[in-house]
């Protein structure tokens, strides 16, 4: 990768800020929802996470559909997909509707991250992967910013359906430029997957599952704060429609810019001579405790320690972003990229499966958000704990060795 950042990888940044934005718009609008639909807590958990369901089912052959059929329109595909979603979700009305809606959204955006981690292995050194995934991670934190404070205050004056129509049409202008500026390194025959390399060889792998275990931990406080933020700041604090973006949007930029910082330093420290993994899991073990630190703080009775909280979080977790993939990228290498990424987000996004319905019902139960949030930072704690502890030497693993699950259980015997 040349010094200046190419524009294939600005454009990824602008893919993932506008999956972003419609994947949280739903959870921005269920104040309003709310009230329309006269749903309860639990049935706002279901809807707003619902495009989990097959976001997360179809992770297990989305990498493989990446990996066989190259990144670049594999991902045009899965963007105009999300997009029509997404307008045509101002349009239905009624739960069922809605519900089919997000769960089409999930089938498109399953394909955005197994692309995102192929483009960048195959064309992004080791040793500035910290800041091409960190630019990825922005607009994850930029999405939901835009999303809450632009879209939150658009539905407070005009309502949630027409904002829903815009963002979903106007995304599709995105692929005018995608198309002209794809990279052309997408499945290059010297990277094409072995043949005898399959999933199940990938699920035999020890640093698989404790990096997929330590994606569910780093995703649940995220989808955490995502899904039930904006609920918990109106119902529960009080909080204004707009007041409600200001606050949630602040945290999300503060996860961005802090992203890209944290990537751009971990690179230039690896590019010194400090070693990879040092670097990538003091990150992780840095970001998961400072985010737990923070949601518990975000649940506190005063308003100053609540809203330090929340920039803690996103602190916490802008250490986190960055390297969850450069382990995915790392670990299998540029020719299983695409699977094993797909693969690691399908366990990880059980987290999004989970965080809706549980916190939810937790609230019905308790009327409160107390118990959610306590239950949120024991995860990210857990989390950091399988990738600093359980994940081994962050290197290429050689897929001619038996695998690590085997080995341990053979020497068990």
């Amino acid at each position: 990768m040349r010094s200046a950042l190419p524009v294939w990888l600005l454009l990824l940044t602008a893919s993932i800020l506008i999956n972003y934005i419609d994947r949280g718009n739903l959870a921005v609008a269920a104040p309003l929802l709310q009230g329309e639909l006269h749903l309860t807590n639990t049935e706002v958990g279901v809807l707003v996470t619902a495009f989990f369901w097959t976001y997360t089912a179809i992770l297990i052959v989305s990498g493989w559909i990446v990996d066989r059929f190259g990144a670049n329109w594999v991902l045009t595909a899965g963007f105009a997909l999300w997009s029509l979603a997404t307008a045509a979700t101002g349009l239905v009305h009624g739960f069922a509707l809605l519900l089919v809606t997000r769960m089409i959204l999930g089938a498109g955006e399953s394909v955005a991250f197994p692309s995102y981690s192929k483009l960048i292995a195959l064309n992004v050194p080791q040793r500035h992967r910290g800041i091409a995934n960190a630019m990825i991670i922005s607009g994850m934190g930029l999405g939901p910013a835009a999303g809450t404070y632009l879209c939150g205050t658009a539905m407070a004056h005009h309502g949630w359906r027409p904002v829903f129509v815009v963002i979903g049409l106007v995304s599709l202008l995105w692929l005018l430029p995608w198309v002209r500026f794809m990279p052309a390194n997408s499945m290059p025959r010297a990277h094409a997957a072995a043949p005898g390399v399959s999933t199940l060889r990938v699920l035999r792998e020890r640093n698989f599952w404790a990096a997929a275990v330590g994606q569910f931990g780093s995703n649940y406080p995220f989808y955490f704060l995502i899904v039930w933020l904006p609920l918990y700041l109106v119902r529960e604090r009080g909080l204004t429609m707009q007041q409600m973006a200001k606050e949630t949007a602040l945290l999300f930029v503060a996860y961005a810019v802090v992203s890209l910082i944290v990537g751009s330093s971990a690179d230039a420290l690896i590019r010194r001579g400090f070693g990879v993994t040092l670097v990538r899991k003091a990150s992780m073990a840095i970001g998961h405790t400072v985010a737990a630190c923070g949601v518990l703080a975000c649940n506190s009775a005063n308003a100053r320690v609540s809203c330090a909280g929340l920039m803690l979080a996103g602190v916490g977790m802008a250490f986190v972003g960055p390297n969850v993939y450069v382990f995915a990228q790392t670990l299998a290498g540029p020719s299983m990229a695409g699977k094993w990424t797909g693969l690691q987000t399908c366990v990880g996004n059980l987290a999004g499966v989970v965080v809706g319905p549980l916190t939810g019902w937790i609230v019905d139960r308790t009327g409160h958000f107390a118990l959610a949030f306590s239950l949120c930072a024991g995860v990210a704690v857990f989390g950091g704990i399988c990738w600093v502890v359980v994940v081994g030497q962050l290197e290429q693993t050689d897929w001619l060795k038996p695998p690590a699950l085997a080995t341990v259980a053979s020497e068990a015997t």
